[in-house]
Formats: structure tokens, sequence, C-alpha cells
């Protein structure tokens, strides 16, 4: 079986060393890039990369810059590194459609769990369940969700929450429900990384982001009226 690949971006080597070897430790292949250019030149010629660990402040081309780039042709992963602890800064990463988001220091244990918690819900979408309701289908084994027919343009966890959603209908959700399932239980975020992705994801799919219902002081509803 082959070994998966992810991508690991930053322009500090030692970094890049101990982000490399835990990765390693746990059986899997790691591609290394000191810089955006560099990133953008290895994700472009090797189409394996099922994973992108991404630092935010780099050289020649930052990490926004990066992940800008790849997200007009890739939906792949992608966790995004930074220095920063500025509200700012995570609330644009999931603007541009990053996955995960830690902030340094970290532990390179609750990033490698991330990694593999990203990947195993990835890999574990292999039924041939299709949701729907309301004129939005999801298909599960294709990763793909329609409105009225029309494909979504959706990232991961866009398509995962909207999955979630589908599969808990008329369900009140809290938001550290929708979190740990979600963004898995070693997930440490806070409301606003679902605020925000629910905004985005009302917005994707129009005049059905009704659906979505706040409820208020605990969280969400999906419920087709």
């Amino acid at each position: 079986m082959d070994k998966c690949k992810v991508l690991v971006v930053d322009d500090e080597s030692r970094m890049r060393k101990l982000v490399s070897d835990f990765l390693t430790k746990q059986g899997y292949e790691v591609l290394e890039a000191g810089d955006g250019e560099a990133a953008l030149d290895i994700f472009y010629k090797d189409k394996d990369i099922q994973l992108i660990i991404l630092d935010v402040m780099m050289p020649k081309l930052d990490g926004w810059g990066v992940c800008r780039e790849i997200r007009k042709d890739s939906k792949i992963p992608i966790i995004m590194l930074t220095a920063r602890g500025d509200e700012r800064d995570e609330l644009l990463g999931f603007e541009l459609g990053v996955d995960e988001y830690i902030s340094k220091p970290f532990s390179p244990k609750i990033l490698v769990a991330r990694v593999e918690a990203i990947l195993r819900r990835t890999s574990a979408i292999g039924s041939d369940d299709i949701l729907s309701a309301g004129g939005i289908e999801i298909n599960k084994t294709s990763h793909t969700a329609s409105i009225d027919g029309k494909t979504m343009d959706l990232s991961y966890k866009e398509f995962e929450l909207l999955t979630y959603f589908l599969e808990n209908q008329g369900i009140a959700l809290s938001r550290e429900k929708i979190l740990n399932s979600v963004w898995n239980y070693d997930y440490f975020g806070d409301a606003r990384t679902i605020d925000t992705h629910v905004k985005k994801l009302r917005s994707k799919i129009g005049a059905k982001g009704e659906y979505i219902k706040t409820i208020w002081g605990m969280g969400y509803k999906f419920e087709v009226s």
C-alpha cells in the first residue's frame, strides 16, 4: 500500500524537520518546501499529494498567496500554521478555504492527530450513500454536492459541514457538538470557526440557506420547511 503523501511548507528548516520527523514516524511520506513558490512547484508536479501543512509567513510568496493559488484548482485539505494569534488571520484562513488552523507553538502530536483525522475522514467517504433534502444532494462517494442539479463549489470543510447537517436533519446541534463531529475531538476551536463556515455555506446555497436555522445561544439546526 502506498504511503500517504504530505507536503510541509515552512521557511524554518527546524520546524520542517520537526513536523517531517513526526509524520514520517507515523508512516507518511513527506515532501518539503522552504517558500511559497517552491511549494507551488512541488504541488503542481506531484499529483499524489493528499494534504498540505502550510506556514503563513514565508519569503517570495506567503501562505495566503499559496492557498489562493491552490484553491483555484484543488480542494486538497490544507492545515495552516501561524505564529500569530490574531483572530483576523484565523478568519481570513477560513475564508480562503483552510481546513484547519494551528497557532505556533503547537504540539507535534496534536498536529499529527489532526492530519490523521482529516485523512481518515477523507478515506472514510467510501460508501455510496447519497443524502438529499430540499433540492440539496450530497454524494459521499464522489465527494460532490449539488443544488437543484447544479454542482456546488465547496471546500473540504464546507462539504463536511453540509454533510453533517443533512445527516442530522431536524436535530438541534450545539456549536461544541459540531466542532467535535466535523473538526474532530482534538480541534481546539471556538464558536467563530462554526459561525464563519455556516455564513459561507449559507451564501453558497443561496435561498436555501434558510434551511440552516440559528438556535440563539446554542448552535444550528438544518431543517427543510
